[in-house]
């Protein structure tokens, strides 16, 4: 790959905390969310952003449904939003005794299961967890104990599954089973020094190389199959969030970022704040699924 790589601003997006971009490969289009505005947008490559719709309540996650629907987390537990009339549906809520939290980031794994971790929204208390909606719309608790939940991914032969403890400034890596959605030991895959930022979502390529988004840290950072840094790409903002492959060849790295709390200085440093980037890069990253249950959808 490449060590001449360029970021550039697609949308001034102004985004509060922009998070969560997910590519839908049927459609060809992006789909992300600022958490706090909170909206769900889509943007396609050849128009710019096609699609906005305001969200009741702060949304951490969403991600392409069958039948014209976005499946989505958000501070209310599990739903659908149906794009062409902006209804929703509620699934369910497995943490309707914790009001302090909110759901934050999610993808969907190979078999079609929806995973999405839960955080307190103070980010002080440790009353996080992992879920995983099956495609039957039951709900289980993978894992707890975490302040900020945060980004996740695969790596291509789905016997790693890795997770983000932001507040732990930790990505764990999990034996991950595909057939049952089982999670087996985890172990630390990388950490991040405490003046160093904090690992924010995160996205798995072709290669098996980890891209994380580093939270007040400036920058990417591309991480080997056995955790070493690869490379770090600065971002000309002090808060990138998320990353996903998109494109055609999933080559375009996009970028999500957000404004939220930033200091004066750090937005005359970054007035790109809140904006939606993009990476082209040489390695291709992996499609996304799409949730498997879309018999009881809506």
């Amino acid at each position: 790959m490449s060590r001449k790589q360029a970021v550039f601003c697609i949308q001034a997006a102004n985004a509060i905390v922009g998070e969560g971009p997910r590519w839908d490969p049927a459609t060809g289009v992006l789909y992300w969310v600022d958490i706090k505005r909170p909206a769900l947008f889509r943007w396609d490559p050849g128009h710019g952003q096609t699609g906005h719709w305001p969200m009741s309540r702060p949304i951490g996650c969403a991600s392409a449904a069958p039948g014209g629907r976005v499946l989505f987390a958000d501070s209310d537990g599990f739903g659908t939003l149906e794009l062409g009339t902006g209804d929703v549906s509620r699934i369910a809520d497995p943490e309707n005794d914790l009001p302090g939290n909110r759901f934050n980031d999610g993808k969907v794994d190979r078999a079609g299961r929806f995973w999405a971790g839960t955080m307190d929204d103070l980010c002080v208390h440790p009353t996080g967890s992992l879920y995983r909606l099956d495609v039957d719309f039951s709900i289980r608790r993978m894992d707890t104990g975490f302040v900020c939940s945060n980004g996740l991914g695969w790596s291509p032969d789905n016997r790693t599954m890795y997770f983000t403890d932001s507040m732990a400034r930790t990505i764990w890596a999990y034996e991950f089973d595909l057939t049952n959605g089982e999670l087996g030991e985890r172990r630390h895959f990388a950490r991040l020094a405490d003046h160093d930022g904090v690992p924010d979502g995160l996205t798995v390529d072709s290669e098996g190389f980890i891209w994380s988004a580093v939270w007040d840290g400036w920058r990417l950072i591309r991480y080997a199959p056995d955790g070493g840094i690869d490379r770090e790409v600065p971002i000309p903002v002090q808060r990138p969030t998320s990353c996903t492959f998109g494109g055609p060849d999933l080559k375009t790295l996009y970028i999500t970022s957000a404004c939220e709390g930033l200091s004066r200085s750090a937005l005359e440093r970054g007035p790109l704040a809140g904006a939606l980037f993009a990476l082209e890069t040489d390695v291709p990253g992996l499609p996304e699924a799409t949730f498997n249950g879309s018999g009881a959808l809506g």
